[in-house]
C-alpha cells in the first residue's frame, strides 16, 4: 500500500486552505479575495514559481524539434497560476496595502526577478527560440503569430539572452536590486504621504475662508478619525487640492503644496534621494552591459518613438508653445495678485487659487458649482453609457462578489448579443494602505488557452477620488471627472482584448501608444451630449443647465500653459534622468534643479513629479517613458478629429473601426494599426489647436 509522506500530507492540507491552490467555484471565474488571508501569498508564490519552472523545463526536455507551437506559444502559455497570484498580491498591495505586504514583497521580489532571468538567460531555451526565429519565413504563420514569434525573440535578447557568461551573471544580481529599489521607493513614497508630521490640523475655522464646506467637511472628519479636534489636511491630492485653489490662508497653501511636493525629500528613513542614486546606477550600468550609452535608448528601442534624440526633439517641438503660453498666464495671474498683495511675487502655492479666480472672472465658472452635478456613481454610468453608445457593451452591477475592501464594486460587462465581454472591479476612494494617484491593472489577463477557450479579463480601475461624508456623496472636480474617463479607457483597452496570446493581449503595447485609448476617452468628458448622460445635480437630479455646459466649453482651453508645462517639465526631468551615461552619484536636488533651468522652467511652476516622489518613473515601468502621454495626446487629438470630421462623436462606423483598433493589443504593430485606422499619420496640430496654443 502507497503511503504518503508526511510532507506531502502537509502540503495537502496547505493545499486544501489556501485560496489560490485549489479550484475555486466564484463567479465567473474571479479571484476568492473573501477568502485570502496574508499567510496564503508565500506558499502561493512558491508553488506558482514551482510550476512556471517546471513548465518551462519541460520545453527545454521537448525531445521534439522547435517549433512555433511547442516553443513559442508552449512559452506563453506557462504560468497561469503564478500570473493569478501576481496579479492579485500587486493590485492588492498598491490598493489595500500594509506593512505585512510589503515585507511579503520585499521577500518575493527577488524570487520573481531570479525566475525571470532564469528563463531569459536560459541557452537551451533560447537556442529552441532562436532555431524557430531563424526559420519564421518558412513557418507559414499569421500576423499575430508572427508577431509573438518576433516580440519573443527580442525579450530574450533584451533580457540578456546574447550576453556573455560573465555579464549574465551581473545583470540577474543587477535585476533583483532594482526590483527591491523599486519596491522601496514606492513604499517611502506612502510612508511620506501619510506621515504624521506631513499633516497640518487647524483648529480656528477662520483659517479656512474661501474653502467650500465640503472641503471642510471632509477635513473635519479626518480629524476625527485621528481622535484631533479641528480640520485635518494632508498630502493626499484630494485633500490639499481645494486648499489651493479656494482658501485665502496663503500659509495653509504653501505648507499643504510644500508637504506634497517635498516628499521623499527629507533626509529621514523615508527618504528617496539614495533610492535614485542606487537605481540610476544600476539603470545606467544594464543599459551598458548591451551597449548603449544610457538607460534611455536601451528602454525606447521597443517603443514607437525608439530612441532618445526621437523623443527630446518631440519634447521640445511643445515644450516652447507650453511655456510661452504659461508665462502670459503666469503674467495674467500677478496682476491678480498684485490686487490683494502688493509687491508680492505669485508662488506655485498661488497659481491654482488665482487661476480659478480668473476662471470665475472670464468665465464665471466656479468649479464648486460643478461639482453637485459631478457625483461618482453618475459619471461612472456617464462612461458606460458611452461604452454602449460607441460599442455596444453593457454593464451590470453584481452583488455579493468576492472583493478585498468593502469600498470595492463589481460589474459584469457584456457585449451586445450578450456574450461576456469580461469584469470590471472599480476602486475610488482613498485610504491608507493605497498609493496615490489612478490606474487601471489586469487581475486576470484575456487569452485563448490550448483548448480553444477564450478567457475574458478580469480588470481594475483604482483611484483616489472624495469619500462620501455623512452630508455628501463624492463630488468630483473636472480634474476628477477626466481621470476617470482616463483610467476607464484604459478598462476597455484590456476588457475588449481579443488576443489569442496573453503576452500580446489588451495593454501589453508600447508605452506610447498605451496611452492612446485612455486619452480618446477624456475627449468626450464635456461634450454637451454626453454630459446630459452622467451631469445630473446629486440633490435634485436636474441635468447640468446648458449656461454651465457652455461656460465648461468656453473654458477647455483656460489654463493649459500651465497643465502641459507642469507635464512636459516631468517628462524631460524623466529623459535627464535616464540620458546619464556615468554611474557616478548624484545630488539629486541639484540634479533636477539644473533639469529645470535647462529648459527655463518658470519659477511660478513646480514640476508635476519632484524627482523624490516620482513614482512613474521609479516603481511603475514609465521610465524615459514619461513622455508618452504627450506623445499618445497627439493622437488621441487625431483619433478624436476623426469623429468630428462626420460630425457624428459617436459615428457608429469610425467607432467600430476604433474598437478594432483596441481588439488588437499588441498583436500587430502600434504604428501600422493606427495608420489603418486613421487612413493617414496622425497631425500634431489638432493637439496644438486643442490646448488653444495655435488657431
Amino acid at each position: 500500500m502507497f503511503m504518503l509522506g508526511l510532507a506531502a500530507l502537509s502540503l495537502m492540507a496547505c493545499h486544501k486552505k489556501n485560496p489560490f491552490l485549489v479550484e475555486q467555484n466564484t463567479p465567473y471565474g474571479v479571484p476568492a479575495f473573501d477568502q485570502i488571508k496574508l499567510s496564503d501569498y508565500e506558499p502561493a508564490f512558491e508553488e506558482g514559481i514551482k510550476q512556471y519552472q517546471q513548465e518551462v523545463d519541460a520545453i527545454i526536455n521537448n525531445p521534439e524539434a522547435p517549433s512555433f507551437d511547442n516553443t513559442i506559444a508552449a512559452l506563453d502559455r506557462c504560468g497561469e497560476l503564478l500570473d493569478l497570484v501576481q496579479g492579485v498580491f500587486f493590485n492588492v498591495l498598491e490598493a489595500d496595502g500594509n506593512e505585512e505586504m510589503d515585507e511579503i514583497a520585499n521577500r518575493v521580489a527577488p524570487k520573481l526577478s531570479e525566475l525571470s532571468d532564469g528563463v531569459y538567460m536560459n541557452d537551451a531555451l533560447f537556442a529552441r527560440v532562436k532555431a524557430v526565429y531563424e526559420q519564421k519565413g518558412t513557418l507559414g504563420l499569421n500576423a499575430e503569430q508572427m508577431r509573438l514569434l518576433e516580440e519573443t525573440y527580442k525579450a530574450f535578447v533584451n533580457n540578456g539572452a546574447n550576453l556573455d557568461a560573465d555579464k549574465k551573471e551581473r545583470l540577474k544580481q543587477i535585476n533583483q536590486e532594482l526590483a527591491i529599489l523599486s519596491l522601496k521607493f514606492g513604499q517611502n513614497v506612502v510612508a511620506e504621504t501619510n506621515a504624521e508630521e506631513a499633516q497640518v490640523l487647524i483648529t480656528d475655522e477662520a483659517e479656512l475662508i474661501g474653502l467650500p464646506e465640503s472641503a471642510k467637511a471632509a477635513a473635519k472628519e479626518e480629524a476625527e478619525a485621528a481622535g484631533k479636534q479641528g480640520y485635518l489636511f494632508s498630502p493626499k491630492r484630494t485633500s490639499f487640492t481645494p486648499v489651493l485653489q479656494y482658501c485665502q490662508n496663503r500659509e495653509l497653501r504653501r505648507q499643504l503644496l510644500m508637504a506634497y511636493t517635498t516628499r521623499g525629500n527629507h533626509d529621514n528613513e523615508n527618504d528617496n534621494k539614495s533610492v535614485i542614486n542606487q537605481t540610476m546606477r544600476l539603470r545606467v550600468e544594464k543599459a551598458q552591459l548591451f551597449g548603449f550609452a544610457c538607460p534611455a535608448d536601451y528602454i525606447l528601442q521597443d517603443c514607437m518613438a525608439k530612441d532618445s534624440k526621437t523623443v527630446d526633439a518631440f519634447l521640445q517641438s511643445v515644450w516652447e508653445p507650453s511655456l510661452n503660453a504659461a508665462k502670459k498666464e503666469a503674467a495674467a495671474l500677478q496682476e491678480l495678485l498684485d490686487k490683494d498683495l502688493p509687491g508680492e511675487k505669485l508662488m506655485p502655492w498661488d497659481w491654482w487659487y488665482y487661476s480659478e479666480k480668473l476662471r470665475q472672472e472670464k468665465y464665471a465658472l466656479n468649479e464648486e458649482e460643478l461639482k453637485p452635478y459631478f457625483e461618482l456613481s453618475n459619471v461612472r454610468k456617464g462612461v458606460f453609457t458611452l461604452a454602449h453608445n460607441l460599442y455596444g457593451l453593457n454593464f451590470e452591477k453584481l452583488e455579493n462578489m468576492p472583493v478585498y475592501n468593502p469600498d470595492v464594486e463589481v460589474f459584469k460587462v457584456t457585449d451586445s448579443d450578450s456574450a461576456l465581454v469580461g469584469i470590471l472591479y472599480t476602486d475610488y476612494f482613498p485610504r491608507a494602505g493605497k498609493r496615490p494617484g489612478a490606474w487601471m491593472n489586469d487581475i486576470c489577463h484575456q487569452y485563448v488557452d490550448a483548448d480553444g477557450v477564450d478567457h475574458r479579463p478580469v480588470i481594475i480601475n483604482v483611484g483616489n477620488f472624495n469619500k462620501p461624508t455623512a452630508g455628501n456623496p463624492s463630488l468630483l472636480s473636472m480634474d476628477d471627472v477626466e481621470t476617470l474617463f482616463h483610467e476607464f479607457g484604459h478598462a476597455l483597452h484590456g476588457l475588449m482584448s481579443k488576443a489569442t496570446y496573453k503576452s500580446l493581449a489588451g495593454t501589453n503595447t508600447p508605452r506610447d501608444f498605451v496611452e492612446l485609448p485612455s486619452q480618446f476617452m477624456e475627449n468626450y468628458c464635456y461634450e454637451p451630449e454626453i454630459l446630459a448622460t452622467y451631469a445630473f445635480h446629486y440633490q435634485t437630479g436636474e441635468v447640468m443647465p446648458d449656461s454651465l455646459v457652455q461656460k465648461i466649453n468656453a473654458a477647455k482651453k483656460f489654463n493649459q500653459g500651465f497643465v502641459e508645462t507642469e507635464l512636459l517639465s516631468a517628462s524631460i526631468l524623466d529623459m535627464d534622468y535616464h540620458e546619464i551615461t556615468t554611474m557616478d552619484s548624484i545630488d539629486v536636488n541639484a540634479f533636477e534643479a539644473e533639469s529645470l533651468k535647462k529648459m527655463n522652467m518658470i519659477d511660478e511652476i513646480i514640476v508635476r513629479y519632484r524627482s523624490t516622489f516620482y513614482n512613474h518613473i521609479f516603481t511603475t515601468g514609465y521610465e524615459a517613458g514619461y513622455y508618452s502621454y504627450t506623445w499618445a495626446a497627439v493622437l488621441d487629438a487625431d483619433a478624436f478629429e476623426a469623429f468630428r470630421e462626420t460630425g457624428n462623436i459617436c459615428n457608429p462606423e469610425i467607432a467600430k473601426r476604433f474598437r478594432h483598433l483596441l481588439e488588437q493589443g499588441g498583436t500587430r504593430d502600434a504604428a501600422e494599426l493606427y495608420r489603418e485606422f486613421r487612413g493617414k499619420e496622425a497631425n500634431p496640430e489638432y493637439l496644438l489647436r486643442r490646448k488653444g496654443f495655435i488657431e
